[in-house]
């Protein structure tokens, strides 16, 4: 078994072109559906996958960073695939397959992650780690595909519904090598099983999502539902953040960087003031992006890096939960520098 420390030592990320503003979604709503809920405050923009954009497409642009700064000999190293998809195209198996062909590398592990959701970036990071120690491969991609808000959201019986202005698309990917030039120092997953399932898509007339009908998809919230998924929420993320703190020794109030998913301005500001946080420390990309889901985790990473805002030596801490609150994780990187 190798004892080697894996490093986190480069994220990047992808947006599609279209920029979408939030007027779009207002023409169609109701205007006390617009202001009723901070759940569903919408952000000011997000970005729409193109027609005929696939989830393959996404991930290549948003790995291509990667290589372009790391070399695309570091392809040759890749033992570990792993990718998540909001909305695969592939049925039953995924797109991970897909996303190996096309950057022509046939990795030992493939592994398309299903659950995990808007953690599923931490998620993958765990895996890769436990993989890359007790094996001999060398080196992880990991890529988040969220490509569900021009698809699902703009849907005629959906534009309307508040949900619908909050989802934007992307892409992220990380790339995890044994090294010690950015070390993952600890992390932390959490599965609460009791509420796996609570995050429901609806149609009306109701039917099974892969069954024909007249009603389009869409996200079954209630407002008991939406209350406690934000009790829920509010609670976890600090304290599987705070778990790790705990364990390397550090304080939150000490943490250079928080990056989290990007759900709502309610969670951002909860999830900074439970951890002892300065706003300046915890970049999002909310407004200009809107809810990212799974890939919302290293695309906001990848900005705060370009933007200057993450040194070599910051130690960063990355947390966020899925669906209902069934899934939640965060990871410490000593970030190396890019």
């Amino acid at each position: 078994m190798s004892t080697e420390t894996v490093s986190l030592i480069d994220v990047a990320g992808y947006l599609p072109e279209t920029v979408v503003p939030a007027d779009y979604f207002a023409q169609y709503a109701d205007a006390e559906d617009i202001t009723a809920n901070i759940m569903f405050k919408a952000p000011k923009f997000r970005h729409h996958v193109a027609p005929g954009e696939s989830p393959a497409d996404m991930a290549e642009r948003a790995v291509a960073p990667l290589l372009a700064r790391q070399g695309r000999d570091i392809l040759r190293d890749i033992d570990i695939l792993i990718v998540h998809t909001q909305l695969p195209e592939t049925a039953i198996v995924g797109n991970g397959g897909e996303v190996a062909a096309r950057l022509g590398i046939n990795p030992e592990w493939l592994i398309d992650l299903h659950n995990g959701g808007c953690a599923a970036f931490v998620h993958a990071m765990k895996l890769a780690r436990q993989i890359m120690v007790s094996t001999d491969a060398k080196a992880a991609l990991i890529v988040n595909v969220q490509n569900a808000a021009g698809q699902i959201f703009t849907q005629e019986q959906v534009r309307g519904k508040p949900q619908a202005a909050i989802p934007g698309d992307g892409a992220g990917a990380g790339l995890l090598v044994k090294n010690g030039d950015s070390p993952i120092l600890d992390i932390e997953t959490r599965h609460l099983p009791q509420f796996a399932g609570q995050m429901t898509v609806l149609a009306d007339p109701p039917r099974k999502y892969w069954e024909a009908g007249p009603g389009q998809m869409h996200v079954g919230f209630t407002e008991s539902k939406i209350a406690k998924v934000l009790g829920r929420g509010n609670k976890i993320v600090p304290e599987v953040a705070q778990a790790v703190c705990k364990r390397i020794g550090v304080p939150s109030s000490e943490l250079d960087l928080l990056i989290t998913n990007q759900p709502n301005r309610a969670f951002l500001r909860n999830w900074r003031d439970a951890l002892q946080l300065p706003q300046e420390r915890h970049p999002d990309t909310f407004d200009e992006c809107g809810n990212l889901f799974g890939a919302g985790i290293p695309v906001t990473f990848d900005r705060a890096v370009d933007e200057g805002r993450v040194s070599a030596g910051s130690l960063v801490m990355l947390a966020g939960f899925a669906h209902a609150g069934d899934f939640a994780a965060a990871a410490a990187v000593r970030w190396g520098g890019r």
